[in-house]
């Protein structure tokens, strides 16, 4: 049974924004807050958490 869900607020830049938009399209998913926890659950689960954040990216420097 899923966990209840609890609302978090947090800021994104408006092209990963876009980004959600598209993946709940794509993949005919109800919001972008489902596409956000399905990116979550990946990570928590399947992520190999050092690769994902030993390295620091910067898309927008």
């Amino acid at each position: 049974m899923a966990e209840a869900k609890i609302t978090a607020s947090f800021e994104i830049n408006a092209e990963t924004n876009e980004m959600l938009k598209k993946i709940v399209e794509q993949y005919d998913l109800p919001d972008t807050s489902k596409a956000i926890r399905c990116l979550l659950d990946y990570v928590a689960q399947d992520g190999d958490w050092d690769k994902i954040f030993g390295e620091i990216r910067c898309l927008r420097c």
